[in-house]
Formats: C-alpha cells, structure tokens, sequence
C-alpha cells in the first residue's frame, strides 16, 4: 500500500513538472519579437527550398553512376546531408515558433476577440508539431538508405501562418509594437 502511495506521488511530481515545462513553453515571451512587416518578410519560404531539394536522391542517383563511388560513400554522404537538413530543421521550427508566438502576442494585444484565428494557429501548431515527427521518423530511415524525406507540407504549414502573420500587421507598424 504504501510503494502505491509513493508511486502516485512520484507520478503527480512528475506530471506537475511536465506541465510546468509546458506552461514555460506556450507562454513564451515574444515581447521581443520585431513584429513588423519588413520581420515577417525577411521569414520568407525561399530560404528553405535548399532544404526541400537535399535529400531529393537525384544527387546520389547521379553519383552511383560514377566510377569509383563507394557504398560507404553513399553511407557518408547521406549522414552529411542529414546534419545540415536537420539544421534546416531546426531553423524552420525556430522560425515556426516565432511567427506563432507573434500571432499570439497580436491576439493578446487586439481589441476584438478572434476565436477563428486562435482555432487556426492551434490547429497549424498540432499539424506543424505531427509533421516535424514524421520529418524525424522519416530522416532516420533516409540515413540508412530506407526512403526519402518530404518536408513540403512543413514549409507549407509555416508559410500559411507566416502570411496569417503578414495580414495581421500593418505595413507601416513599429517595431515592438
């Protein structure tokens, strides 16, 4: 009876913790965010289209074709574009972040109430958050050679919030406004 008692306690600590790191995560403090409309144009999808086209397989079709090109080297090269596209990763999700920690900061600041708006961003949220799993899932697989990785829904997703963003603020709007 009394290993139940700990173990509840145990649990309960680490469910408030966990909850804890969630609530420190959601209410990120945007208040730093330059959410002007020369911000949210520089946080264009151009950037990621290298990302879109790295681990497409053309390259390492092409190279197979080539005397001289080893298994290992495949093994290797496929490793090497996995770091960089999980660095591009990182930098979307980064950027993700950002545009959906902006649109809250302009709900939370507006003088009308938009439950619409609030039903999107969480649906894109939960969408984005499912999509960067199956993006990992997905990653793991091409680096030993199982399949490829399609990221065009995750830059999508992020490019919908980003022009949601862009709608919201004003072309002449401050910065830190």
């Amino acid at each position: 009876m009394n290993y139940l008692i700990a173990i509840s306690i145990v649990t309960s600590l680490a469910l408030i913790l966990a909850l804890i790191v969630l609530i420190r995560k959601v209410a990120f403090n945007g208040s730093s965010l330059p959410v002007t409309a020369e911000w949210i144009d520089e946080l264009s999808i151009e950037r990621y289209r290298p990302m879109m086209r790295l681990l497409d397989g053309n390259d390492l079709m092409f190279l197979r074709s080539q005397p001289g090109f080893t298994h290992k080297m495949a093994t290797n090269l496929r490793i090497q574009r996995c770091q960089i596209f999980r660095g591009y990763l990182r930098c979307l999700n980064a950027d993700f972040q950002k545009v959906c920690a902006a649109i809250k900061i302009l709900m939370l600041q507006s003088l009308q109430d938009r439950p619409d708006l609030a039903g999107v961003l969480i649906h894109h949220q939960v969408m984005f958050a499912l999509g960067m799993q199956s993006v990992q899932i997905r990653l793991l697989l091409f680096r030993l050679g199982i399949c490829g990785v399609d990221v065009t829904s995750l830059v999508k997703t992020f490019d919908l919030m980003r022009v949601e963003l862009r709608s919201l603020v004003p072309a002449g709007m401050p910065a830190g406004a």
